[in-house]
Formats: C-alpha cells, structure tokens, sequence
C-alpha cells in the first residue's frame, strides 16, 4: 500500500502532458519558398507583394501587402497557424498596420510567435517593395 499511492500520483502526472497534447494539423506540407515574390498588380498604381514564409514553432505564416503607390492599402494572411490566438491575433496585426503603415506594430498577447512571424514576414514585403 506505500507504493501505490506514489506510483498512482505518477502515472497520473505523466499522463496529464499526453492529454493535453494538440497535434499539428500541417503534417507533411512542402515548405514554400522563402524569398520574397513580388506578384502583378491588380490596378494600375497598385503592387502587391508577398512577403517570405516564416516558419514558426507554431506552424508558417505568410503574408500578402497590397500597396497603393508608396500606401500599404491592404494586408493578407497568405499562411497562418491554425490555432485560436492566430485567428483572434490576425484582425488586430493587419488593422495596427494599416494604421502604422510599417512593420513596427505591437505584439499581440497570447499570440506572440505568430506576432514575430508576421512580423518578418512583413518586413520581407516591405523590403521587397523598397519601402
């Protein structure tokens, strides 16, 4: 009966970390190219430029900037996490860069590793484009 109790408190610690594992759900994608790709304009005056994939802990995030002239106009996720802080995190980055129109926009809480990547990953587009 000494033993049980110990060896019962351990199985159940060792168990909490497999019940609370989440799998990633980007099993076996192909990484995409990391070097920023400017793609054709959708108007005249407007650019749009994909920035590089950055691969994060997290999974890759990806985006996509639509200037107007020397105005970041637009801003879409091209790739992101699939995780709840990404999809809440990603309206409040795109809108504090329209506002910014840089990449000095702050850190989400609760979804910093995709904050980072988008981030850089803006960076690259914004360097792309000579801003």
């Amino acid at each position: 009966m000494k033993r049980a109790l110990p060896v019962l408190v351990l199985t159940v610690a060792g168990l909490i970390p497999v019940w609370r594992y989440v799998p990633s759900t980007d099993v076996g994608a192909p990484p995409a190219a990391s070097a920023p790709s400017p793609t054709a304009p959708a108007e005249p005056g407007t650019e749009v430029v994909a920035g590089s994939t950055v691969n994060t802990e997290k999974g890759p995030v990806q985006v996509e900037v639509t200037f107007d002239g020397d105005t970041i106009s637009a801003v879409r996720m091209l790739q992101q996490p699939n995780h709840p802080q990404t999809t809440d995190a990603v309206p409040v980055l795109i809108e504090e860069t329209l506002q910014a129109q840089s990449a000095d926009v702050d850190t989400v809480s609760g979804a910093t590793v995709t904050s980072d990547g988008y981030r850089e990953s803006l960076q690259a587009a914004l360097d792309a484009k000579g801003s």
